[in-house]
């Protein structure tokens, strides 16, 4: 029996109880996980039924256990206080979760129903002046385990990456190079493209310092470029390209993957054409110098009383366009190219003023579609350095930042494999894949809108809320499963009734859990639920093997039938750290 239509029996078991015998009709009646399985598998709360019954939930709570019907189900109905918990028969339960598990071949608790909605995600963002830092690793991470979550959950889903390789930052980088690069390339100078471009950056950054007229040549350059002139434009080709080959290897090292690519320099025209609309509609207006701008009203931005209006500007001045301009076109662009039912935006915190704006002026415009975007906004990240300032040459370089933690990791993994020697190639894959769980893991652990101070030694601990510990209780299931497979012992035919110790039943419990995780996270676009679940379902495992054991059980069949409970352990523990963008190791 599935667990979804054992749950379902008991849920309508409730219901007409609730009608025959207290007589009230409920719609729904949601069941929950009691604290610890020695109270039951099961429970429904009665605080709802007591508004409407006018008697006390303890009162409605053992009216419910004492008139339960008798079902093969259940071995158990008793009344805790305000709570109906239910104790199901441990031949079901077991062979339900674990039978499941098996069938569903590594999509348990993956919605059925693909019915659901076309999601856009759109994360990363990255501008081609500079490489990829911390901030880029926590949005792709987010951003990869958002899609993954909510394809789990029914919906489809494309990955969109909106590459910003035009506007003022990114002639900074050009004009830099072209007054102190001395035709220097990544090849001659032997870097990665995108750390050589950043270079330029920085360079300008520091001679702006000294000279206020490189603002001036900077804008020069950008409308040189929204006029295309020729060697603007090859300028500009050719350092954009540099940046896309390093950002390439980066995408590959750290495992982000893309449906989709825009450009801000391919969308930036339609945002121009939908600010000429806006003007003739009066929905937009323009300044006496030939800028365009929208009002943006007090009841929307909370501005002072002496203020009632705030301006925002969609062209500047010299009728170049600014990030605003560029994001309405490719919100516009998204909708009309690929149906969507929803576009999730994952950018930092730093800019939730600007969302705000771009989705009221969608709404302002017309697009009925606004209602249909979201931004995922998620806080800084921080190592004991302080806050990155690209711009200064201070930034957490992610390329830097994964090659520590790969190193970290190959010194923990020489640790615990003294008295053997392995192979390079498997010390290089098993350092990275740890020191990606390690990453990926921290940034995913909190709620999005936290701020985060990223510890490196912390993240790669074999112990506590991490990673490698989830890794780690993988490869220590797997382990179990090889040597049962060696010892090529004659199995015995499972018996699930042998199951149900409390550490047993706990594991059946998150089991259990696992689709509505996956749900719940989907819908609060949430992956710390997928962490928090993935580290409560290690702690349960390795609690259930310090206290038991498997291979060498009291006899022979409750050691095969507690091998099916190890393998579903190993499943769900791959799926959910799959669901996160991190890959497994069979062996730590």
């Amino acid at each position: 029996m599935a667990i979804k239509e054992l749950k379902k029996q008991i849920e309508q078991a409730i219901k007409n109880v609730s009608k025959n015998k207290l007589g009230l009709e409920i719609g729904q009646a949601p069941l929950i996980f009691p604290p610890s399985p020695k109270f039951g598998d099961l429970a429904f709360e009665c605080f709802a039924l007591a508004k409407q019954l006018g008697k006390s939930p303890a009162e409605i709570a053992s009216s419910l256990a004492e008139n339960f019907p008798k079902n093969p189900l259940i071995e158990k109905v008793a009344a805790m206080g305000p709570y109906v918990n239910f104790t199901i028969n441990r031949q079901i339960l077991f062979s339900s979760v674990i039978e499941e598990i098996a069938a569903q071949k590594g999509a348990f608790g993956y919605s059925q129903n693909k019915q659901g909605q076309k999601i856009m995600v759109e994360y990363l963002s990255p501008n081609t002046n500079k490489p990829l830092h911390l901030g880029h690793l926590r949005n792709g991470a987010l951003g990869m385990a958002v899609a993954n979550i909510l394809t789990a959950a029914g919906n489809e889903v494309i990955k969109a990456n909106l590459v910003n390789d035009r506007g003022a930052h990114i002639c900074k980088s050009m004009l830099a190079w072209q007054k102190w690069g001395q035709g220097a390339t990544p090849q001659t100078t032997d870097e990665k493209g995108d750390h050589f471009v950043g270079k330029w950056y920085v360079k300008y950054a520091i001679e702006a310092a000294k000279d206020p007229n490189l603002e001036q040549e900077t804008q020069i350059m950008l409308k040189k470029w929204e006029q295309s002139d020729p060697e603007t434009l090859k300028l500009w080709k050719m350092m954009n390209n540099w940046v896309y080959e390093g950002f390439k290897a980066t995408y590959e090292r750290f495992g982000l993957q893309f449906d989709i690519f825009f450009y801000e320099s391919q969308t930036y025209k339609l945002g121009k054409d939908i600010v000429e609309k806006g003007l003739k509609n009066n929905t937009l207006h323009a300044t006496g110098q030939g800028g365009v701008v929208a009002d943006l009203p007090a009841d929307k931005f909370g501005l002072e009383q002496d203020d009632q209006t705030k301006k925002t500007t969609l062209l500047r001045e010299d009728g170049t366009s600014l990030y605003i301009t560029q994001d309405l076109g490719t919100a516009v662009l998204k909708f009309k190219d690929h149906n969507l039912d929803q576009s999730i935006y994952v950018v930092g915190s730093e800019q939730n003023y600007h969302f705000r704006v771009l989705f009221w002026l969608l709404e302002k415009l017309g697009y009925d579609f606004a209602k249909n975007c979201r931004h995922l906004s998620y806080g800084m990240v921080y190592l004991p350095e302080g806050k990155m300032k690209s711009r200064e040459g201070k930034i957490i370089d992610a390329d830097d930042l994964i090659s520590q933690m790969e190193e970290l990791a190959q010194k923990e993994i020489e640790k615990r494999n003294i008295e053997k020697s392995l192979p390079e190639n498997e010390i290089q894959n098993r350092s990275l894949k740890i020191a990606l769980s390690a990453i990926k893991f921290y940034l995913l652990r909190v709620g999005a809108e936290q701020d985060i101070h990223f510890n490196p030694q912390e993240s790669l601990s074999f112990e506590g809320f991490t990673g490698p510990y989830c890794q780690y209780t993988y490869a220590r299931a797997k382990s179990i499963l090889r040597s049962a497979a060696a010892q090529a012992k004659a199995k015995s035919k499972v018996n699930y009734s042998l199951l149900g110790n409390e550490q047993e039943l706990l594991l059946a419990q998150k089991f259990m859990a696992f689709e509505q995780t996956v749900a719940t996270a989907a819908t609060a676009l949430n992956p710390s639920k997928i962490a928090t679940y993935v580290y409560d379902l290690a702690k349960a495992f390795n609690q259930f093997y310090q206290k038991h054991s498997v291979l060498n059980a009291e006899n022979q069949q409750l050691a095969t039938t507690r091998l099916t409970l190890v393998e579903s352990v190993a499943i769900v523990i791959k799926q959910s750290l799959n669901l996160l963008g991190i890959e497994t190791l069979e062996e730590m």
